[in-house]
């Protein structure tokens, strides 16, 4: 089992029932990063703020600050440009990372020529690629936009992670994995979704970013 899911449950024993969902997520994470694959979110109201987060704490460094290697900052030096060596000083690997709540353009423009509910699946579609993740999360379980979407995924050849509570909901049903945490309230749901989605970031980040 993965260190950070150990600890995780560790600090949280409500999640223990939880912990092998949860390291199959971080695998299914880890060997997405591994092989340059990207990671999809996507939730509504709260849980879209989440899905911000995760791919926050993926694209620059979370608990490590995954400075560039010297190959990558010779790049920089090459161009002889003011501030070229000290930019490369300033940034940090990322992990390729897209919310797909955040294309309002295309979320609007969908939503009224075709369907409001497909957009997330839409954007996952055009972007998507095997060996991609989906990280879905519905507190509930039922929301028809997250379920569309993880059908989108299914066909697009992506495996798919679901952050839901215990409310059994439909979208259950089109995840690879699901993580239901032991809650039905909507803000107690969120309160133990983001110590996962922190494990789970933490685990794809040693994995790549290993000092």
């Amino acid at each position: 089992m993965n260190k950070f899911v150990e600890q995780l449950v560790g600090r949280y024993a409500v999640l223990a029932p939880l912990a092998d969902p949860i390291d199959q997520a971080a695998e299914l994470l880890i060997r997405c990063a591994c092989n340059s694959g990207k990671v999809l979110t996507a939730g509504n109201g709260g849980s879209a703020a989440d899905a911000d987060h995760i791919t926050g704490e993926l694209l620059k460094g979370f608990v490590k600050k995954r400075p560039l290697p010297p190959e990558l900052k010779a790049r920089f030096a090459e161009q002889g440009k003011c501030g070229a060596s000290e930019l490369a000083e300033s940034l940090q690997m990322g992990i390729a990372a897209v919310n797909l709540g955040n294309a309002q353009a295309l979320i609007s423009a969908f939503g009224n020529d075709v369907n409001p509910q497909a957009a997330f699946a839409q954007h996952l579609w055009a972007l998507a690629r095997p060996g991609d993740v989906f990280i879905a999360i519905s507190t509930g379980g039922n929301a028809e936009n997250i379920r569309l979407a993880l059908m989108a995924a299914r066909a697009a050849g992506v495996k798919s992670i679901l952050l839901t509570g215990c409310k059994n909901g439909v979208c259950c049903e089109y995840a690879d994995v699901v993580i239901a945490v032991p809650e039905r309230e909507t803000y107690k749901i969120q309160e133990l979704h983001l110590p996962i989605y922190h494990a789970l970031c933490m685990a794809v980040e040693e994995a790549l970013y290993n000092e």
